[in-house]
């Protein structure tokens, strides 16, 4: 964040280019309390918008063709959300609602990713959507071939997919181990996504932390790394608090190859134990310059699939001591379930979707909101009915039966930071700011243009009542997808999507992605070549026959 210097030097810029522009804009937001984060930013004046951007802010009286009374609310950089699985229309309506602008979800993602955009562009979307090159996904590929699989695989449909590979009584996404020649056309696949302008490659290293090997973690960092793109990963030993697998061991991986690599690393929902080992980590890599950061959800219960590893009994009850009666917890039942409910839809539904309540949470929660550079990552499901299918545009929310945190992890972040005292201008910072500081770092110019509430930049803008803000979502059934309070306007690239507190039907979002590339860079790994680059060992000739120990 810069100076008060340079905060005086740009207020004095925006009035005087307010003075020579006297044109009528596209929207005007009349009143309101402006706020930025980078520039520390902060006074009531008006904006001008025309053609997608912010052309003016300023205290002098504007014209527009729409006009917006934002007395008494502020006026923030659009909110952006970097682990965002809502990627049905449905959800996204909800997500919205919360004041996301850009949702991107980066720690799964998708396969056949330039197939993926294409169809996004195609159907239009509410908010700026983005996804990485989803590893998991890819090694279902490789690993489950019996699967006939000729679509992008995202979150909206991965788990159905989850559900057809675990049929046959081996879920090889997760469980199998990769030989070269499988991490080789793993790779060459994800290459190819990242050739299509991928943001980088989500790692669900929790979800295959049986069948990934370290090998395997390190080469898809450094798949990533040529483009000088993240990975960003949900770490191996999530959740784990007993040596040798505690989660910042997991950490310590990822992190360890970020920096030999130079490569961009987001570590995915860091808000369970081990958290303050691995923000301390992360600070002092940035400060040696690396390119890392870590993101978390203000609430003190997560959601996955049932079939998650670490929810096996080995792990969740005689490792980490937790009850399946005390903190797993079906939406569409609208209770806890036994453990012998739990073994039973393990069996016959594997794909379905459950709230996990982590009980050390309620103590953690208040750091959270005070840590710098650590960012909102909602983690925002799909918009699943209580019959586990995804529900129409037009729904009610009452029917939508999943984690409240789709549809309100941004008002209880600005109300929780209320309550603590946290200065508002820091919390826009983790709602949007360093977010679009670090994507924006690994070269992605649609985030060096978001994020910031200045002239020249996209006009993403949420505007709230930073008084009144507040979830209305809970955990019971009718409840899971109540839209917050407060959030009365939103704007997507000049256009307002969400209108006095209702939605429109309107899709200005655009995506968020690197552009395409003529040729990608995969380069497969070949034990003559690893010992020619590693070892003082003659190679004698390209056909001579080695061990490959790293099978």
């Amino acid at each position: 964040m810069k100076n008060k210097f340079v905060s005086l030097v740009l207020i004095m810029f925006f009035s005087s280019h307010a003075i020579s522009d006297k044109e009528s804009f596209d929207l005007v937001i009349e009143n309101g309390r402006v706020m930025d984060p980078e520039t520390m930013y902060d006074s009531v004046a008006n904006v001008g918008i025309r053609d997608g951007r912010i052309v003016v802010i300023t205290q002098d009286q504007l014209s527009g063709k729409q006009a917006i009374d934002a007395r008494g609310l502020v006026v923030a950089p659009g909110f952006i959300d970097t682990h965002f699985h809502a990627l049905d229309r449905f959800a996204t309506k909800l997500a919205v609602q919360d004041g996301i602008t850009t949702g991107m979800d980066l720690e799964a993602g998708a396969t056949m990713v330039g197939q993926w955009y294409q169809e996004k562009l195609e159907e239009g979307w509410q908010v700026n959507y983005g996804v990485t090159s989803n590893l998991a996904a890819t090694r279902m590929l490789i690993h489950d071939p019996e699967l006939e699989i000729n679509r992008p695989l995202d979150a909206s449909v991965l788990f159905e997919y989850v559900a057809k590979a675990a049929q046959d009584g081996v879920s090889g996404w997760s469980t199998k181990r990769s030989d070269v020649d499988d991490i080789n056309a793993i790779m060459k696949i994800v290459d190819e996504d990242l050739r299509q302008g991928a943001i980088g490659v989500g790692v669900g290293a929790a979800y295959i932390q049986k069948g990934m090997t370290s090998y395997e973690q390190f080469e898809v960092q450094r798949v990533a790394s040529r483009y000088g793109r993240l990975t960003s990963v949900h770490t191996r030993f999530h959740l784990g608090t007993e040596a040798p697998t505690e989660a910042p061991i997991g950490v310590d991986e990822v992190l360890l190859n970020a920096m030999v690599l130079d490569a961009p690393l987001l570590i995915a929902h860091d808000n369970d134990y081990g958290w303050w080992e691995h923000q301390e980590k992360l600070k002092l890599a940035r400060d040696k310059g690396y390119n890392v950061w870590g993101e978390y959800y203000p609430f003190t219960a997560g959601s996955t699939f049932i079939s998650a590893d670490f929810l096996q009994p080995a792990t969740w009850e005689e490792k980490y001591g937790y009850h399946y009666e005390e903190t797993l917890f079906d939406p569409a039942l609208d209770r806890f379930l036994s453990r012998t409910e739990y073994l039973e839809k393990l069996e016959t539904d594997p794909g379905r979707a459950i709230v996990v309540f982590m009980p050390a949470r309620k103590e953690w929660l208040k750091y959270w909101l005070h840590m710098p550079e650590m960012v909102i990552g909602s983690d925002a499901m799909m918009g699943f009915g209580a019959d586990g299918k995804l529900l129409p545009y037009n729904a009610d929310p009452s029917l939508y039966s999943g984690h409240p945190r789709t549809v309100s992890s941004y008002a209880t972040t600005l109300q929780l930071a209320r309550q603590h005292n946290v200065p508002l201008m820091f919390t826009l910072a983790q709602l949007s700011y360093w977010n679009a500081k670090h994507l924006g770092d690994t070269g992605l110019k649609a985030m060096q243009e978001r994020g910031r509430l200045q002239v020249g930049m996209i006009a993403d803008i949420t505007i709230f009542d930073a008084a009144q803000v507040r979830p209305r979502a809970t955990y019971r059934a009718g409840e899971n997808g109540l839209t917050s309070d407060g959030i009365p306007w939103v704007i997507v690239n000049g256009q307002i999507v969400v209108r006095d507190s209702e939605v429109l039907d309107v899709r200005p979002g655009q995506p968020i992605r690197f552009d395409v590339e003529s040729e990608g860079r995969f380069e497969p790994l070949n034990w003559a070549n690893w010992l020619r680059t590693n070892s003082t060992m003659p190679v004698i000739s390209e056909v001579m026959e080695y061990s490959d120990p790293r099978n």
